[in-house]
């Protein structure tokens, strides 16, 4: 249970975090249902476009065709969409704030047009940290593994969220305190001119096949832009992706009165979600975050969509790693970054590049890190 008396919301306490120990290790079988149980050729646009990501191997049938898989397939990040543990839904601690942070991936195989997804989840840890933003937080891992129709395993993942306390993170949290007191962004014509040049020279690799042999150590990606962001772009990503909690009407009233502690009242007194936080700058502002701000699955979607663009039809992304460093509010602007690593063959004979990413916003603050595995074809 959670102690209210404190403030306006509950508190992490001791008895809490020992009922939620107990779920460690055990299978999930009920949770919210996905938004997506198959990759159809709709859900897989859906996403695409969600992410800003216009590769036509996810969107043009005809052009998929002529590709080495025939039809379209789903980016690598779609799963997002197929399982709600994944996307930072979390059980126990009833009223604490969950912010998604990161997550481990690893691709076996891509995932086809009409593929059925299903999953197996289970809560795998909990780490107890000290943080600027929020003081005691605690990190809530989850691994999560995804099938295809016929069983084949097509990924799996470890995924986090920071459990908050809402009170404390916006009386005491010292993290964004220099950007509290900035005045708000407000972009000049040169400024927009340079972010809009990176979209219209941004790459999609596609057909012109990457070789292993032509790929060099320490090589740099080119520098991908997403943003500024608005919570227009924040919407498009929850239509593909689907949100965790958006519901309308007596499935919003269902979800409430199931789940206690999720329905918080807005300024009309009607409890609602706590996803909010996307796009309603004053309940941002009571979580202790400095405005509304991107989806954590969002950002970790831009660094796979970096790593595709970059590798090309022939290539595949075979794992990825991305941690949230600080929240996006509306009006930042990102930039990603990549270099070349490492290049090795692993133990399947596969040949493999290793590329470091990082994304900094508009005043070169770090948002994320990432790194990812990408397979390629050889000359050889």
């Amino acid at each position: 249970m959670n102690d209210l008396s404190s403030g306006n919301f509950p508190v992490i306490t001791d008895a809490g975090l020992n009922d939620l120990r107990k779920r460690i290790g055990v299978r999930i079988t009920q949770t919210l249902e996905p938004w997506c149980y198959e990759a159809t050729r709709d859900n897989i646009r859906h996403y695409a476009h969600g992410i800003g990501d216009d590769n036509p191997l996810w969107c043009d049938p005809e052009y998929a065709k002529t590709t080495r898989y025939g039809e379209i397939i789903a980016p690598p990040s779609f799963l997002f969409a197929c399982d709600r543990i994944i996307s930072g839904y979390c059980g126990g601690l009833p009223g604490i704030h969950a912010m998604w942070a990161g997550a481990d991936w690893t691709w076996l195989q891509p995932i086809r047009r009409n593929d059925e997804i299903h999953v197996e989840a289970y809560l795998k840890d909990l780490v107890e940290h000290q943080t600027r933003f929020a003081g005691r937080s605690i990190q809530q891992i989850y691994h999560v593994e995804f099938f295809n129709g016929n069983d084949d395993k097509l990924a799996s993942a470890d995924s986090w969220v920071f459990r908050t306390e809402r009170d404390t993170a916006r009386e005491e949290g010292t993290k964004y305190t220099a950007l509290n007191q900035r005045a708000e962004k407000r972009y000049s014509d040169l400024e927009l001119d340079e972010i809009f040049r990176l979209y219209a020279d941004e790459k999609v690799r596609g057909s012109e096949t990457l070789y292993y042999e032509d790929v060099e150590i320490d090589e740099a990606l080119p520098t991908m832009v997403k943003g500024p962001m608005t919570v227009t772009g924040f919407i498009a990503y929850a239509q593909g992706w689907g949100g965790l909690y958006i519901r309308a009407n007596k499935l919003a009233w269902q979800q409430v009165h199931k789940h206690k502690g999720l329905g918080i009242p807005n300024r009309f007194n009607v409890p609602d979600c706590p996803e909010r936080v996307h796009w309603e700058e004053e309940f941002a502002h009571k979580v202790g975050a400095p405005g509304a701000y991107d989806y954590g699955p969002e950002r970790c979607s831009w660094l796979t969509h970096h790593l595709t663009n970059w590798c090309g039809d022939d290539g595949f992304l075979h794992s990825a790693s991305c941690k949230i460093r600080r929240h996006n509010p509306s009006g930042d602007t990102l930039f990603i970054d990549g270099r070349v690593s490492e290049k090795y063959i692993d133990k399947q004979g596969q040949y493999c590049v290793r590329i470091e990413q990082e994304a900094r916003n508009q005043d070169k603050e770090l948002s994320a890190l990432g790194n990812g595995v990408v397979v390629l074809p050889t000359r050889s």
